[in-house]
């Protein structure tokens, strides 16, 4: 949850923006998932209609992905390996809601799952879906991103109606989720005024509106069950998260404010949710790669010529904070 004032970043680089409103845009090449069935929006949403606020650090120009291509429908290889629980011969990679969960860089994240999933030859299939469209639940990975209180609101109960995420996570789909979107994957978060807003409870987590904002660098120590190094981002929320016992904090801070009790994120089976911007996957790769590992399973490392820019930022980063 970020300025309720601020401006969601939709005023991005052109170059760097590929929505297309209320029509479902994939990314890459191979062929797309299925058009949604037509239905009218739950009211205006706020696509870049608030006032001006600050931007936070965007790192994604350094994994920009190729211009997408045209769909085109491909039969699948027999010996091609079944990525998808269902047999799918591609990763499917879903952005939800980029029109009212993006802020600080948050795209960056799915470029570089893009990136990284093609780096090991994995057929990518990415698909940005706005807050006027269904939520196919037949992704491998979702992602979504901050934003403003009020697009944070509509977003949680667009998503609660639809149904397309939760479905999605009962067949066993990954889910990332950054600061706005963390919260709403909880059960309850802040609203505009600090009232409580009811999340869609697929995290064992509850938020709501703290007493000092946190903005800035944030450091972490990752839960050593998940075998990840040193985690770096940016934040910038006023948010607190308390963890239930149905999961488990991602890290412990060493810098920042992350929940704002000592611990950084939450996840619990394969979903994953975080305050850290900056993109958070592009400036931890290994947190990307465990995102792969839960859809794609075990990954072969990559040429370390591949690593190096993901290196030179990481270290950029953490000897600013040190």
């Amino acid at each position: 949850m970020t300025d309720r004032a601020g401006r969601h970043a939709a005023a991005r680089d052109p170059a760097e923006t590929l929505i297309l409103p209320a029509q479902q845009r994939v990314l890459g090449d191979g062929a797309g998932l299925p058009e949604p069935p037509a239905r009218p929006a739950a009211g205006r949403h706020a696509n870049g209609n608030g006032k001006g606020g600050a931007a936070g650090p965007d790192t994604a120009a350094s994994v920009r992905e190729p211009a997408a291509a045209e769909p085109q429908e491909v039969a699948p290889a027999a010996d091609q390996r079944p990525w998808s629980a269902d047999g799918a011969s591609k990763l499917r990679l879903v952005w939800v809601y980029p029109d009212l969960l993006s802020t600080y860089g948050d795209r960056g994240n799915l470029l570089v799952l893009c990136r990284r999933a093609r780096l090991r030859g994995i057929e990518v299939e990415a698909t940005e879906v706005n807050s006027d469209q269904r939520v196919p639940a037949h992704g491998d990975i979702y992602l979504l991103g901050g934003g403003e209180d009020l697009p944070q609101i509509l977003a949680a109960k667009r998503l609660s109606n639809d149904g397309g995420l939760e479905a999605a996570v009962g067949r066993g789909a990954v889910v990332f989720a950054v600061c706005a979107g963390y919260q709403l994957v909880g059960h309850r978060f802040g609203g505009v005024e600090g009232e409580p807003v009811s999340g869609l409870g697929l995290l064992d987590i509850t938020s709501g509106r703290g007493e000092r904002r946190g903005v800035g660098e944030l450091v972490a120590d990752a839960d050593p069950a998940l075998g990840l190094p040193r985690l770096s981002g940016f934040e910038n929320h006023q948010g607190v998260t308390t963890i239930g016992p149905g999961a488990r904090p991602l890290a412990t801070l060493t810098h920042g404010v992350g929940n704002g009790d000592g611990t950084e994120g939450a996840y619990a089976g394969k979903v994953l949710g975080t305050y850290m911007h900056g993109p958070a996957l592009a400036r931890n790769p290994g947190l990307a790669d465990l995102l792969l590992s839960w859809a794609a399973g075990p990954l072969p490392p990559l040429d370390p010529a591949d690593e190096q820019w993901a290196a030179r930022l990481r270290a950029e980063r953490l000897d600013h904070v040190s």
